[in-house]
């Protein structure tokens, strides 16, 4: 009898005090760290790299003092806990005849890390194409040209994070993948109020989208007293 009523009296104890239940909870983390140089070229990223590039930028994701991924480029904040940044790919380029081991760099996907929990997920941006999509962000939307499934239209898209379909895809012409300019497009212009964006495609006039009525669709992962451990 005596031991069930110290298992209730440390139950009540639990409820009353919340900060005993979460005790174990901390606060992850998340830096970007020192960039440095790494050799790259078309080489290495035939979709990704410029003709005249020789090296690339590249700073780790420190995730609670512990390298989560490599990344290259500028962050951008989404929202006061998430941000967007793009991945860098170390990847093994070792014929199986090589001997000895021969790493390359290559630029990769999207990336949405959050500050509170620590998650690091992909972002998914229809039409994204190495070779001629450089992504321009505001707010939660990302805007840049991209090409079909068939590699012969380039479109103007803007994709919303969390969001399945993008919010703009528009035909801006042909493509040719043996022959075309690089960069496709220069970087994508936005602008507030009206809501609006401008494609700049190379050797064309630019082409200018207004977007209506467009709020966030992001939900982040509880709040900061549900964190992960």
């Amino acid at each position: 009898m005596g031991q069930i009523h110290a298992a209730l009296l440390g139950l009540a104890v639990g409820i009353g005090s919340p900060g005993l239940l979460f005790a174990a909870a901390r606060p992850h983390v998340i830096a970007l760290g020192a960039a440095r140089k790494v050799p790259y070229s078309a080489a290495g990223d035939p979709a990704g790299a410029l003709p005249q590039e020789k090296e690339l930028h590249v700073r780790p994701l420190v995730v609670d003092s512990k390298i989560k991924e490599w990344t290259t480029g500028e962050s951008h904040d989404v929202t006061d806990r998430s941000f967007a940044v793009r991945r860098a790919i170390r990847l093994n380029d070792a014929l199986p005849t090589d001997k000895t081991e021969h790493w390359v760099w290559q630029r990769g996907p999207w990336l949405l890390v959050d500050r509170t929990t620590g998650h690091v997920t992909p972002i998914k941006l229809p039409d994204y194409d190495p070779a001629v999509s450089s992504v321009v962000w505001f707010r939660d939307y990302a805007a840049y040209c991209g090409l079909n499934a068939s590699r012969h239209q380039l479109y103007a898209v803007v994709a919303q994070v969390a969001a399945r379909k993008p919010l703009l895809a528009k035909k801006l012409g042909a493509w040719n993948p043996e022959d075309h300019p690089k960069p496709a497009c220069e970087a994508s212009m936005w602008q507030r109020e009206p809501l609006r964006v401008t494609f700049q495609p190379a050797g064309a006039e630019p082409v200018s989208f207004d977007l209506v009525g467009l709020s966030a669709v992001l939900v982040e992962d509880g709040d900061a007293g549900d964190a992960e451990n």
